[in-house]
């Protein structure tokens, strides 16, 4: 359960621990969404006239394609979280780290703040090994697969000057 009653939170703190699921509503059509659920445990507790604290960990995996030759690269996913949950209009809402709460508000709902840490952690690029080759730039071939026999392209004549002064500078 990723949701709290505010009136409960106010006398104790409880324990979290949950998941969120991948196919979730609150996770967005844009978003790097995880490999099947974002596993979440932490406390909630008061902090204070309309304040609570959420102190957590997050973790998960999330399946991406390699930057280099396109296949599937996993990354695991993993993070703590340090989060203030205050009323609407206290002094530290401006704070852009502090989440505000309607006033009217009858419960805390994790699952937006876990969405946004998560998205603030998860990669936006993996390979699938480090020495992932990638692809050939002339034919597109996978290069992990193999030696292949690509004609290669004759190199554009605007570099000979550089290539020129490369060669003397070996020598």
């Amino acid at each position: 359960m990723l949701s709290f009653d505010l009136r409960s939170l106010e006398s104790h703190a409880v324990v979290v621990d949950d998941d969120l699921a991948g196919d979730d509503p609150v996770w967005q059509r844009a978003d790097i969404k995880p490999e099947g659920s974002v596993h979440i445990t932490g406390r909630l507790s008061p902090a204070g006239a309309g304040r609570f604290y959420w102190h957590g960990r997050i973790e998960g995996d999330v399946l991406l394609q390699c930057s280099r030759c396109l296949a599937d690269a996993r990354a695991h996913v993993e993070d703590e979280a340090h989060v203030i949950f205050a009323e609407v209009g206290s002094e530290e809402t401006d704070d852009p780290d502090v989440y505000p709460l309607d006033p009217k508000a009858q419960e805390i709902d994790l699952r937006p703040t876990i969405r946004e840490e998560w998205l603030l952690v998860a990669p936006s690029f993996a390979v699938c090994r480090e020495d992932c080759k990638g692809l050939c730039p002339q034919c597109g071939a996978d290069l992990n697969a193999g030696p292949h026999t690509c004609a290669q392209q004759e190199a554009d004549p605007r570099w000979d000057a550089l290539r020129k002064l490369k060669n003397q500078s070996v020598k």
